[in-house]
């Protein structure tokens, strides 16, 4: 995705890499990856959600690659990680693993943070052999493991088969976005943004959602529509912390309370009062925070530790 999509100032522009490069997936995908930061320093993944991009975590990235290699990919069909006739989540754990091996020398830990999609990316790899090689800690921010269309509130009724069918139409429309105006800023805000969100984090959320591919779009909203990774949750055996926004209308903090009473070893669960399921973006300093927490706490692990 060309980065005239982006906004070009203030803390969502997205920071220019120290470096890229290309990692190929098991069964050929190709995945746009970003390097930014010193490379002897200790490592962060980012992993975003759907129909989003690497350019969804600019603000963790300029804070966070001062003094660590933050690495950010784009998942396949987003951003700049070309489209493939594999969608699933296997191939999302199988994206991850490429990441994590082509990025990461051998018994190399990182902390891997994964937003939305990104978390269900963490909990599908949650027992491959790279993950558990390379995953010293997992910061999952607005996720959840199964349910997701059932669970969530963007339609404004009481929960039921009706709610559930009107919400699937919804999230998997085949209709374009089209540009971003203000009204189309206003449905995204409502849809996955708290009401206090300031302007110029809309402005960024709605440029990056636009840019997705309504055939990409579509076919994601429909492994969502079936997720169940409830068995990741409990293989992901590294410090796990959870990050939700109690105005989160996609993935509603009961998602976030079910995984932190099922995680083998959770760290924490924080509540945002009053943000949405845009918490990377609406509380940009407390998730970085979170992740540098993390990586004191337990990024200098080695294998066999």
């Amino acid at each position: 995705m060309s980065r005239l999509m982006h906004v070009s100032s203030g803390p969502y522009a997205p920071p220019t890499p120290t470096r890229e490069l290309t990692a190929i997936s098991a069964d050929g995908a190709r995945l746009h990856v970003e390097v930014h930061g010193p490379e002897n320093a200790p490592p962060v993944v980012l992993a975003h959600g759907w129909t989003c991009s690497t350019a969804f975590w600019a603000a963790q990235i300029r804070e966070l690659a001062t003094d660590h290699r933050v690495i950010a990919y784009d998942q396949r069909g987003h951003g700049r990680s070309p489209a493939s006739r594999s969608c699933g989540t296997e191939a999302l754990a199988d994206d991850l693993e490429a990441v994590l091996k082509e990025t990461l020398a051998p018994a190399e830990k990182a902390v891997v943070v994964g937003h939305s999609m990104g978390g269900m990316t963490v909990l599908a790899a949650a027992a491959r052999p790279a993950f558990r090689e390379h995953a010293a800690a997992v910061l999952l921010c607005s996720t959840g493991s199964s349910r997701l269309v059932a669970e969530a509130t963007v339609v404004p009724m009481r929960a039921g088969r009706t709610r559930t069918w009107l919400t699937k139409q919804i999230l998997g429309s085949r209709a374009p976005l089209g540009p971003v105006t203000p009204l189309a800023r206003r449905i995204l805000k409502y849809g996955t943004m708290g009401p206090g969100s300031a302007p110029h984090m809309v402005e960024a959320c709605a440029r990056i959602v636009h840019a997705c591919p309504r055939r990409v779009r579509h076919a994601w909203s429909q492994v969502l529509d079936l997720l169940d990774l409830d068995h990741g949750v409990r293989e992901l055996r590294v410090p796990t912390a959870v990050v939700v926004g109690t105005a989160d209308r996609l993935t509603p903090p009961v998602h976030a309370r079910s995984l932190a009473a099922a995680l083998p070893t959770c760290v924490g669960l924080t509540e945002l009062p009053g943000l949405g399921h845009m918490t990377p973006v609406e509380a940009p300093e407390l998730v970085s925070t979170r992740i540098r927490e993390l990586v004191v706490a337990y990024a200098q692990i080695k294998e066999g530790a």
